[in-house]
């Protein structure tokens, strides 16, 4: 990441006692109403108005704007219990209110415009730059995100959230240290903050140490026994840590604290997607999807999970609306083209697959696929050079080798064919290999290795009638001596993937 790794060590080497002593003013209307844009709890909020009180009184239009907000009765208690001075209102710019409105319906990019507006005359509002690293960060700009959090903390270097935040950041990062740090940081200035445990949580679960990392959600929990995103951590914890039964149990805590939330139906659908329990996965995509519909994520595993139940039309229904929706979206488009591929839809196949590559143009599988596609198609030339691409990128592929032969061999590249199906053969000793060998043994004339070849290929697969077949017609065939050329069947093309030996 952009400057995150280059400026951790000053963000972790603040002076606490500085943090502690900190003698930030009252807060007022915007700050508050900023805070809820950057997704500050109501409860968090309350605790900060009592620490520091409140510049004024709320206007009536204010205080309705404010519950519509998120402001939930304790902040608006505290707000009136803190107030500092009871003769002058504490008014909030209309922007920022409509900034919150477009946060809450998701439309981020013009609730950041409006933010930046009101920064332009008041550039050392911590609360507005934090709103801002909020809205960067939703959007998917971490760098920018990780700036404007860093000046918030600068600005106001005893709020713990920022912190928060921060630690966030460097977990999705990959920055595991990094985040424990700045999750200490915040429990050293708040040691009661439940965000900042669950921050040190996921901390904890990026470098892989569970039982740390459940510790101390148990410690969060144990200060808001009643919040939703805690148990949403603990299944994300559990998850890591290969506990479907207790993941699912947490998820479904967390749906029952607040069922609205997408993501918990979500990651709870990919418990029970992993458990094959495909219908409950099915149920909890739909739930996911119906609460944000236009997330392409959930659209993307509820088709993904849709085909490997075998619904295939539903399946492609989801995925033509997905990518309908979100044109751009880089993952799913292998998928998709598996699906249409098992629909026979080559052509449609192979576009999806033309796109996968272009995005990911390192992934061997998906140059593998499209190669396959191409061999049904009958474009040999493309065929080859997506397969020849495949064993290139993944040499430890026995399915590349694999579909190379069988491109070469079409090609009537025998001697090459041959070679790649020996070393399909060397990484997976099935019986369809061995059958593929034998057909370049026998078009190159080497009958008695093809043989033994054939025989294999029936004792390794018996209930397959060709295999016992094809060897009764070389028997006839090293009698007559007469030069012949076998065909490989097209199920080696892809119309099923090549059996795997049990």
């Amino acid at each position: 990441m952009r400057r995150l790794i280059i400026t951790v060590c000053l963000l972790a080497a603040g002076n606490l006692s500085a943090l502690a002593s900190d003698s930030h003013r009252s807060l007022d209307c915007t700050e508050v109403a900023a805070w809820l844009t950057g997704d500050v709890s109501s409860q968090r909020l309350s605790q900060l108005v009592r620490q520091y009180g409140f510049n004024g009184v709320l206007s009536s239009r204010d205080e309705a704007l404010l519950r519509s907000a998120g402001a939930q009765a304790g902040l608006l208690d505290a707000i009136h219990k803190s107030a500092t001075s009871t003769d002058t209102a504490s008014p909030c710019p209309g922007s920022l209110w409509r900034a919150n409105a477009f946060t809450r319906q998701k439309q981020y990019e013009a609730a950041e415009n409006l933010v930046r507006l009101l920064l332009d005359s008041d550039k050392d509002n911590a609360a507005l730059h934090f709103a801002l690293g909020a809205l960067r960060v939703k959007q998917g700009d971490l760098d920018e995100g990780f700036d404007e959090f860093s000046t918030a903390k600068e600005l106001m270097p005893g709020l713990p959230e920022t912190h928060n935040r921060l630690s966030h950041i460097f977990y999705q990062s990959n920055d595991s240290d990094s985040a424990i740090a700045e999750a200490r940081t915040a429990l050293s200035i708040n040691p009661g903050n439940a965000e900042a445990y669950r921050d040190l949580a996921l901390g904890f679960d990026s470098d892989a140490r569970y039982d740390d990392a459940l510790r101390v959600l148990h410690k969060s929990l144990a200060r808001e026994p009643a919040n939703a995103e805690t148990y949403f951590d603990l299944g994300i914890v559990l998850q890591d840590k290969e506990d479907l039964s207790g993941a699912e149990t947490a998820f479904r805590r967390a749906i029952k604290l607040d069922p609205a939330r997408w993501e918990s139906h979500y990651d709870l659908a990919m418990v029970l997607q992993r458990a094959k329990r495909y219908d409950e996965a099915i149920a909890e995509f739909r739930k996911a999807k119906g609460l944000d519909p236009g997330e392409p994520s959930v659209r993307g595993d509820l088709a993904s999970t849709l085909s490997d139940k075998g619904d295939l039309d539903e399946a492609l229904a989801e995925w033509r609306a997905l990518f309908s929706m979100a044109p751009d979206w880089k993952l799913g488009h292998d998928l998709f083209a598996k699906a249409l591929m098992a629909k026979r839809d080559y052509s449609g196949a192979a576009w999806q697959l033309s796109q996968a590559v272009e995005r990911n143009p390192t992934s061997a599988e998906q140059h593998r696929l499209l190669g396959q596609c191409w061999l049904l198609l009958d474009h040999k030339t493309e065929a080859l050079r997506e397969l020849q691409i495949a064993v290139e990128l993944g040499p430890d592929s026995w399915l590349a080798h694999h579909y190379l032969g069988t491109a070469l061999f079409e090609v009537q590249k025998f001697y090459a064919a041959s070679r790649e199906f020996h070393e399909a053969l060397r990484l997976q000793p099935s019986a369809d290999n061995h059958y593929a060998l034998a057909a370049c043994l026998i078009t190159m004339g080497d009958y008695d290795d093809a043989l033994v070849e054939l025989n294999t290929a029936a004792h390794l697969d018996p209930a397959r009638s060709l295999f016992q077949h094809r060897r009764e017609e070389l028997i006839k065939l090293m009698r007559t001596d007469k030069p012949r050329h076998v065909e490989i069947p097209s199920h080696f093309e892809i119309k099923a993937e090549p059996s795997v030996p049990h």
